[in-house]
């Protein structure tokens, strides 16, 4: 892939993988091969995490479909060698994190995926894209599930933090770009619309109602953690990645 063209996203606006797809078989070493790779660079590039997550489920059987795909990922790579995550000097230490959730990605499973991103200040410091363990029946469902997820990371990182004497001001914000979550998360009287959820994800309520967490909504184009859930036009794309601080290192000095 030394000499492949560059292309500006990871992942084609509007693909759907399944494991069911009738190409031809590949060679499974290589693939799994790749996908190991990739997944061993997306501990400091994130904006390739979500597709390598989507690539990788295929590892067991895979078709030439997928083998594009992560062809894809490394055409990707070879246009942005200098990209990397850039954290800038300040002393602003605040927790708080963008959470998101894409209802029903996976074909076969019809799970969605969760996303999330957290900050301690401007940095980004730490971020998950992953396929929900249950299916859920509504896009705030997937939110809700996605936020509690965000939540008990939150709690850690407090907690962690404060080993080192680093005193983190409850509420920490959890920015979602979905009311209808926000809104199961702080009205108990949405009780008989979400009885079907199970009784763990309801964590996020009680943590909310103590004031340990609070959820705000964000505008769906200014919620970064939509680059770890979904396949994303260019410029959406490039414009969440700099926002999350994946920028051209050679320009940063």
């Amino acid at each position: 892939m030394e000499d492949s063209k560059p292309v500006c996203t990871p992942m084609v606006t509007g693909c759907s993988l399944s494991a069911n797809d009738e190409s031809a078989a590949v060679h499974q070493p290589t693939y799994r091969s790749m996908i190991g790779s990739l997944l061993y660079l997306t501990r400091t590039r994130l904006d390739i995490m979500h597709a390598v997550g989507i690539d990788g489920r295929f590892q067991a059987n895979p078709k030439e479909t997928h083998l594009h795909a992560v062809k894809k990922i490394f055409k990707y790579l070879q246009g942005t060698q200098n990209y990397s995550l850039w954290y800038p000097r300040d002393t602003y230490l605040t927790l708080h994190a963008y959470i998101d959730a894409d209802s029903v990605e996976s074909m076969d499973e019809r799970k969605s995926t969760s996303g999330g991103a957290f900050f301690m200040g401007s940095k980004l410091v730490s971020w998950f894209s992953k396929k929900q363990s249950s299916i859920a029946l509504s896009t705030a469902e997937a939110e809700y599930v996605a936020a509690t997820s965000c939540c008990t990371q939150l709690l850690w990182m407090m907690q962690t933090l404060q080993d080192f004497q680093i005193t983190c001001t409850p509420p920490m914000s959890i920015l979602c770009d979905n009311t209808s979550a926000i809104s199961i998360s702080e009205n108990p009287a949405m009780h008989s619309k979400t009885k079907h959820i199970p009784i763990k994800y309801h964590f996020l309520r009680e943590q909310v109602s103590e004031q340990k967490i609070k959820l705000e909504y964000v505008p769906s184009k200014e919620q970064v953690a939509d680059i770890l859930t979904k396949p994303l036009p260019r410029e959406t794309f490039e414009y969440l990645r700099q926002n999350l601080g994946v920028v051209d290192a050679s320009s940063c000095y």
